[in-house]
């Protein structure tokens, strides 16, 4: 999850911010959309389903999550946040694990239909889930012919 999240960090860095909002043709999200919902889908997987409030605000998980679309530009203080999250996120997720704090799960199916009955299923989905949208990020680069060096 951390080296996946350091390269999606990069694509921050890299790609020119109006092409980050840009939808491509034949995408209903953008590059942005893609990161800022990989996280909020960590935040429930991980923490929502074991019982647990999220480590992030609720109005960002909701904006981002499953079924949503964009709407609009982010203001500076998203784009921030998202720069320093990405990769955050993830190191709290490995903390708070180490710390065993997970105690329980409440099994969810996903969409997929694959079973989740623990923290660690969880964990394993969510890595699924982040790569799946790592390849939407790089066809919508591809497609929008932006040169990462």
């Amino acid at each position: 999850m951390k080296q996946n999240r350091k390269l999606l960090r990069s694509f921050l860095k890299h790609i020119p911010e109006a092409l980050l909002f840009e939808i491509p043709p034949g995408f209903r999200n953008s590059i942005w959309w893609n990161l800022a919902h990989v996280i909020s889908i960590q935040q429930i997987l991980i923490y929502r389903f074991s019982g647990l409030s999220a480590r992030i605000d609720e109005d960002w998980i909701n904006t981002y999550t499953k079924g949503t679309l964009p709407s609009g530009i982010p203001e500076k203080e998203e784009i921030d946040f998202l720069q320093n999250c990405l990769v955050e996120s993830a190191l709290w997720a490995e903390e708070d694990y180490e710390k065993g704090i997970f105690k329980l799960y409440e099994e969810y199916t996903t969409s997929t239909k694959v079973t989740l009955r623990s923290v660690e299923d969880a964990i394993n989905f969510n890595n699924y889930h982040e790569g799946l949208h790592l390849g939407v990020i790089l066809s919508q680069i591809k497609v929008l012919g932006i040169r990462l060096s």
